[in-house]
């Protein structure tokens, strides 16, 4: 290891400090420009003196700090919710999940096909469109107090159902690229331990809550973190081995958490972890992104991002209305959805090992920058997008519009 690599982690976090406090000052999302400010620097940047923006001693470790980012803000947002709340709406998330689902990959093989790409490519592009960011849903739900919000139950279980989706497909994918065949029995055994493993985690959790209550009655604040961060690093661990992300298996453990007497307690500790460690996952992401490598497919991002755009956005109507919600809460959950991040690159990247067509790489780079940059804005701007998109559309009327402002305390 580097003698230096404590200089060059202390670098990236001045970086990522001085585009928050852009942010801040522009008042926008935060979540682009620290994606940004990972693309200017990189293999590509320069060395001046001591300071290297290259970042190559260091990037695996800063990699590896963005990966417990991605943990404490999936664990930070089922902390704010309930395994209580998502098991009352399981039949309505089942349908909503399904419909996201069909929708947007549906959308991904017919643009595919239009670019008249080789069928492993198609299948390729529409995996790349149809998984969303985790990481950036978490963290614009939280930056926009938006987890009380009745269609957080929704946007949460799509979230989880897309894991499942996303297990059986990886495995579908790598078989018939990297190896050519898959097997069925295979697909189906990854689908139902994926499935069986987060029914049963919660199941088993809330049996339990009379016993996490006592093993959290800690008084001192160092072991008592010891305790559930060792517990959270486990069940994530152990979650990625049996192909669910990691990312749900944190979540899941703070569904769970969510409903012990020391939910407030978990909730101001983490905090200042998830924001640490939340905003080096979106550096590191952009780190991986080179902004030269891009030209190639501007056109297949830019169509790719527009059906995106259309399908997250009726998936989110279609599934909204049939969980009873208002119009304006099924608008939300589409627009809040519709950011793509870490799975599209693992999409990508399977392409990349199959010897596909190098098209993918920039593609997936590229469609992921743009909804990172589009989603958060499009989320905190919601209200507007779907008053002006009323106005044209049959979206719903002002009396629903104002029911919903009554239920989640939004101004008008």
């Amino acid at each position: 290891m580097s003698d230096h690599i404590v200089l060059e982690v202390g670098l990236a976090v001045a970086l990522i400090a001085a585009a928050g406090l852009l942010s801040a000052k522009l008042r926008f999302s935060v979540v682009p420009f620290y994606i940004l400010i990972g693309m200017a620097v990189g293999p590509h940047a320069p060395k001046l003196g001591i300071f290297d923006f290259r970042f190559i001693e260091s990037a695996p470790l800063i990699e590896f700090m963005g990966r417990l980012g991605v943990l404490f803000l999936l664990f930070y947002l089922g902390l704010e919710f309930s395994v209580g709340r998502l098991i009352k709406s399981g039949r309505s998330i089942a349908f909503g999940g399904t419909i996201y689902i069909l929708i947007n990959f549906t959308l991904g093989v017919l643009l595919g096909i239009m670019f008249d790409l080789p069928w492993m490519e198609v299948l390729v592009v529409a995996g790349i469109t149809t998984i969303s960011s985790s990481a950036i849903v978490a963290k614009v739900l939280v930056d926009l107090k938006r987890t009380a919000n009745p269609e957080t139950e929704m946007i949460l279980g799509i979230i989880m159902f897309e894991d499942v989706f996303l297990a059986v497909y990886i495995s579908i994918l790598s078989g018939l690229v990297l190896s050519g065949a898959t097997s069925v029995a295979g697909v189906a055994m990854s689908a139902v331990i994926a499935l069986g493993f987060m029914l049963g985690f919660l199941v088993i959790g809330r049996k339990a809550l009379p016993l996490l209550n006592r093993l959290l009655n800690i008084r001192s604040n160092e072991l008592f973190l010891l305790v559930v961060f060792g517990a959270l690093m486990i069940v994530a661990g152990f979650s990625e081995t049996i192909h669910v992300a990691e990312a749900i298996g944190a979540l899941l453990f703070g569904l769970v958490l969510a409903e012990t007497a020391h939910m407030k307690r978990i909730e101001h500790m983490i905090l200042p972890f998830r924001d640490f460690f939340g905003a080096l996952f979106f550096f590191s992401f952009g780190l991986t992104i080179d902004p030269f490598g891009l030209g190639g497919a501007i056109w297949l991002s830019l169509a790719a991002v527009v059906i995106t755009l259309i399908g997250n956005f009726t998936a989110g109507m279609v599934a909204g209305r049939s969980a009873k919600l208002s119009p304006q809460a099924s608008a939300n959950i589409g627009l809040t959805i519709v950011s793509r991040g870490e799975f599209s690159i693992i999409m990508a990247n399977i392409g990349k090992a199959g010897d596909l067509l190098p098209l993918l790489q920039p593609f997936a780079a590229l469609y992921v920058l743009i909804l990172a940059i589009l989603g958060p804005l499009l989320t905190k701007e919601s209200k507007t997008v779907f008053k002006v998109l009323n106005k044209f559309l049959p979206l719903g009327t002002a009396k629903t519009a104002k029911k919903l402002q009554k239920s989640t305390g939004e101004g008008p």
